[in-house]
């Protein structure tokens, strides 16, 4: 009986501790506090994460595509992304080794854009293919299929703006299960912070991480 009197003690003496526990954590913490509080509050307090890892890459030139999105007059332009204008010469630069090594190569447009309104340097050639959508380069477009048809395993991707084609489209290729390639010197954006977040987002979100490399043009050989 008297075991039995000390259980109950003791079950009622650790049930007063976790309840004044819990109000001193309330108190603290005031639970309205707690729910008032979102991102744009805590804004200022947030630190940058470390920068991804670059890592150096193989690519077997029969089944990779290299895709170079929107380096359009309207899109391209020192008014606009001047960090666009200073990748030109690296995409064109990277197009005359992807073509010697028989890379296949394709591109996109904006809803406004033209084959005439690509820059110069990094023009298509050919019949290498043109699409042309918004931000996912897939979305109502026949690349998906310009792929297959091609036996592309690997997309290499390039283009502005980084937050808008190169992050969508990249994204879109990983979940068809493409593995993704996007050199950092290839991809521009209007600010550094969208450079920035496209750059963490392709190596940390669940639809892209686990197929996505990010790097440079002098770290992939062919």
């Amino acid at each position: 009986m008297m075991k039995n009197i000390k259980i109950i003690m003791l079950a009622y003496l650790s049930f007063l501790l976790i309840g004044s526990t819990s109000v001193a954590l309330l108190l603290k913490f005031p639970t309205t506090a707690i729910a008032e509080s979102t991102i744009i509050e805590e804004w200022c307090e947030i630190k940058a994460p470390a920068p991804v890892e670059l890592k150096a890459i193989k690519i077997n030139p029969e089944n990779t595509a290299f895709l170079v999105l929107d380096i359009e007059e309207r899109t391209c332009n020192s008014k606009r992304r001047p960090r666009c204008v200073a990748s030109v010469p690296k995409i064109k630069n990277f197009l005359v080794k992807a073509r010697r090594n028989n890379v296949a190569v394709g591109y996109s447009l904006t809803r406004k854009g033209t084959r005439q309104t690509i820059l110069p340097d990094t023009a298509p050639l050919g019949t290498e293919p043109i699409v042309k959508s918004s931000v996912d380069k897939f979305y109502k477009t026949n690349l998906e299929k310009i792929l297959q048809d091609n036996r592309i395993k690997t997309v290499i991707i390039v283009g502005t703006t980084a937050e808008g084609a190169v992050l969508h489209t990249a994204t879109a290729a990983a979940m068809r299960g493409f593995q993704v390639v996007v050199p950092i010197d290839g991809m521009s954006a209007g600010t550094l912070y969208a450079e920035q977040y496209t750059a963490w987002h392709l190596v940390n979100a669940p639809g892209s991480r686990r197929k996505t490399t990010i790097t440079r043009f002098d770290m992939i050989a062919f």
